[in-house]
């Protein structure tokens, strides 16, 4: 007898029989009567990968238990293993009964469903189908079940929905595996069709709100208008419902509270085109009557009402009061919320309530509950794999037992990101980068930064024939050395790191004509204590007059120097302001040389003082979104002129004896201020001045540490320690005048950039990103002949590539409109870039 899965028609079955007796094995079963056994034993027909055990255990059946057969008992077996989903087909039978008849033995025949040996894809990319695996987390060698295939072809068919393919077609493709008892190959083969987008969206209703407002308003849900022309048109279901609530948002700050979509139609126009019409209801515009405050004990509510800015009479704007009152993600103004919470108020609540409508006017009260002041607790910081713990703790804000505050929270963050050890994008990244855990029970506040350790230390090798000899260049540049782990063992591993020092180190020669080494320290923390910055440098260079074909090593011109610095942050205005002071020493020495230079045989030195106060409130360094950027500094060196004769007869010296002792002052002025619009797209306006000054007007303009503007900015070879400024769309140097004698004069200029930037990667192995940018500028002889508005203008585009191992690297095209050098434009420049430039 089967007692099987379908026990009601067995039973039917049975009861058709003549006499309602059944009999199996020699076994007669009474269907209409059924009996109680002993169950002496059960045994598992069929299994191969589940154990036997394992199958009767979850029969619930029990050796030397009494059964009823058949009975609801029985059917209870055949349901629970059917239930697993590991089997084709389940049956229960009488296998034999005791001699007396009052013991039973069981046999539970099973048919395992195949097993599947190979997962495959047809009509797929390799990148999509990596993705899909993903999302499908298919295994080998698991039982094949309808529901499997059922989830699996409703996870590819939305993972196309999500790329715009809303028609495509997924079918399942099973074939016996001929190698593999029992086993299938299953493929699911993927017919994408075309790829669906959004031709137009209409508008119907709209009677005060521009229909240009709505379609701006929806981020991903756009159609074939100019304005989106480098946007995607694919529709997003799930991207859809949210840009529909965006929309009426701009409803709502128009005041229109009540607005509603009655109806949104989405139809096709084409086989692959949609077209969306939204029906909307405005409803009445309102005005905000009376706005009143209660709980607040803190700060009155006249203080309230101007970080409010919203009065009586305004239009009901509720997308500007919850800014106003929860913060603005563009930090454009202060809020109600940042307010308290920069007091240690971060269990305060505030709830606004519409208290009574009037005609077209509406009453808001603004009930809130302070609560107490909490104070930060523990800082933990997770991740720092390389970086040592006390590096990240000096550059945060957020301290133990200090109050909370928000804004010192935000700017931790920020010097988390602009460290350059971590990756500025999961810094930032509010899911992923930090975590903020409060306890109202004690008023504490657990922070932990989650950061993760990019590579940023640098190596270059590099190899070129010119001037007829081979040119060799190998440098350095560790950018979180570690000077305290030198001599500990085991940090050798390639270099002693963790500290946030900087060491590099550099050097090109190509034999005896040209030989050239750096080397630059730069530690943050000078005393470990303070954010005083110490940074040391030191250079040399050597050129001589000798060639492949020609040694001469008796004409050479050299060039060395050092320089020493200190950088405090201050207090006031703010603490993102740092003071610089440098005092550096710089010597050319010359024999015999006779090639562009104001003397051959002779020696002149630099000795200066420079100070620079600088600000920077950037995000991060290398795709800054948000802050500004800016820095004035003044260099001069001793007034030498001014402690000679007053008769000094300049004019009868050489240019050996005027120049042995350079005297100059240099005042320099940049900023730069990055605007997020949208998106990540960044909007980077940036201005520039520099002007070099003298002390004796007959002694006039030193030649050194002057302005050479145009082409790349890329510092070359440079003879008089010029400042190499560059401004694209026009050849290098090509705006900075030039005297009789072929020497750039160039000592005073200007810049003004406008960028508008968006990334295409942002990676901590790679960031890329696009640009496109209006540029102009210029550079005069004399401070008489400055003119700040007659400048060469060029506009062009451009990309740039950070890779950590080498730095920052970019190309750009350029075309400038005015005429140079006797050229009636600057015309189509190319420039290539590397290392990060203001």
């Amino acid at each position: 007898m089967r007692i099987g899965r379908l026990l009601l028609p067995a039973i039917v079955l049975g009861l058709s029989l003549c006499g309602a007796y059944a009999q199996t094995s020699g076994v007669e079963v009474d269907y209409l009567h059924p009996k109680e056994y002993v169950l002496g034993g059960i045994r598992v027909e069929g299994v191969k990968y589940l154990g036997e055990q394992q199958i009767i255990a979850l029969t619930g059946l029990k050796v030397g238990s009494s059964i009823e057969i058949p009975g609801d008992q029985t059917a209870g077996v055949v349901k629970r293993i059917w239930a697993q989903k590991h089997f084709s087909d389940v049956s229960l039978n009488i296998d034999s009964l005791s001699a007396t008849g009052d013991t039973v033995y069981l046999a539970l025949h099973l048919q395992e469903r195949p097993r599947v040996s190979r997962w495959n894809f047809q009509g797929v990319k390799n990148s999509e189908q990596s993705e899909l695996q993903d999302r499908l987390n298919l295994r080998r060698g698991v039982p094949l079940s309808d529901y499997v295939l059922r989830s699996s072809v409703g996870i590819i068919t939305n993972y196309y929905k999500e790329k715009g393919f809303l028609n495509a077609e997924v079918d399942v493709v099973q074939v016996r595996d001929t190698m593999v008892s029992n086993a299938v190959r299953v493929t699911f083969v993927v017919d994408r069709k075309s790829k669906v987008k959004i031709k137009t969206i209409t508008f119907e209703g709209n009677d005060h709100v521009p229909e240009g407002k709505l379609v701006g308003s929806m981020a991903k849900t756009r159609d074939m208008r100019i304005r989106n022309i480098f946007k995607t048109k694919k529709f997003n279901e799930k991207e859809y419902e949210t840009d529909k609530q965006s929309m009426i948002s701009v409803f709502n700050e128009a005041g229109f509270r009540d607005a509603r979509i009655v109806k949104d139609s989405i139809y096709y126009v084409e086989p692959d085109r949609l077209g969306i019409k939204f029906v909307i209801d405005e409803g009445k515009r309102y005005y905000f009557r009376n706005i009143t405050w209660t709980g607040n004990s803190l700060y009155t509510a006249e203080q309230l009402n101007k970080i409010l800015m919203i009065k009586k009479g305004d239009v009901y704007d509720v997308v500007n009061l919850q800014k106003r009152l929860f913060g603005d993600p563009k930090k454009e103004f202060m809020d109600v919320h940042t307010l308290y919470a920069d007091q240690g108020y971060i269990f305060f609540n505030l709830v606004p309530v519409e208290t009574n409508i009037v005609g077209d006017s509406v009453d808001v009260e603004l009930r809130m509950v302070e609560g107490k002041p909490a104070t930060f607790n523990k800082i933990i910081i997770s991740g720092n794999t390389i970086t040592n713990e006390k590096v990240v703790r000096r550059q945060i804000f957020t301290k133990p037992g200090y109050l909370y505050s928000q804004s010192m929270l935000e700017r931790s963050l920020r010097e988390i990101a602009s460290m350059g050890n971590f990756d500025p994008e999961q810094a930032l990244d509010h899911t992923r980068g930090y975590s903020v855990i409060p306890n109202q029970i004690n008023n504490t506040v657990d922070i932990t930064y989650n950061v993760a350790e990019k590579p940023n230390s640098q190596f270059e090798l590099s190899g070129g024939w010119g001037g007829y000899s081979f040119v060799g260049t190998v440098g350095v540049s560790f950018n979180n050395f570690s000077v305290k782990r030198m001599f500990k063992k085991g940090a050798w591993r390639p270099v002693p790191l963790g500290d946030a020092q900087t060491l590099s180190i550099r050097f090109q020669t190509n034999g005896t004509y040209y030989t050239a080494a750096s080397v630059n320290f730069m530690e943050p923390w000078l005393f470990g204590k303070k954010p005083t910055s110490f940074n040391l440098a030191g250079y040399y260079t050597r050129q001589t007059n000798s060639y492949y074909f020609y040694q001469n090593t008796d004409e050479y011109y050299e060039v060395y120097g050092i320089a020493a610095s200190l950088g405090s942050r201050l207090k006031w205005p703010d603490n993102y302001f740092v003071l610089y002071h440098e005092l550096s020493w710089q010597a050319y020495n010359l024999h015999n040389w006779r090639y562009n230079f104001l003397f051959d045989t002779g020696r002149s030195n630099n000795i200066s003082y420079k100070i620079t106060l600088a600000r920077n409130s950037t995000d991060q360094a290398v795709y800054p979104r948000e802050g500004s950027d800016f820095l004035v500094s003044l260099q001069l060196t001793p007034p030498y002129s001014l402690f000679r004769d007053k008769n000094t007869d300049y004019a009868g010296m050489t240019d050996q004896q005027r120049y042995r002792w350079v005297e100059y002052h240099k005042w320099t002025f940049k900023g730069a201020l990055y605007v997020k619009l949208f998106d990540d797209l960044v909007l980077m306006t940036r201005a520039q001045f520099g002007y070099l000054g003298y002390y004796n007007r007959n002694l006039g303009y030193s030649p050194f540490e002057g302005y050479q503007v145009g082409g790349d900015g890329m510092s070359g070879y440079n003879t008089y320690g010029s400042e190499i400024i560059s401004l694209r769309g026009y050849s290098n140097y090509s705006l900075t005048p030039v005297n009789d004698d072929g020497i750039y004069v160039g000592h005073v200029y200007d810049k003004f950039t406008i960028e508008l930037r968006y990334p295409v990667i942002l990676q901590p192995q790679s960031t890329i990103y696009v640009l496109a940018f209006l540029e102009g500028g210029n550079c005069w002889e004399n401070i008489t002949d400055f003119n700040p508005f007659q400048i060469k203008r060029s506009a062009g585009v451009g990309v740039r590539i950070m890779l950590p191992m080498i730095g920052l690297l970019g190309v750009d095209w350029g075309w400038g409109f005015d005429p140079v050098l006797g050229k009636d434009r600057g015309g189509s420049n190319f420039h290539f870039v590397i290392g990060q430039q203001f």
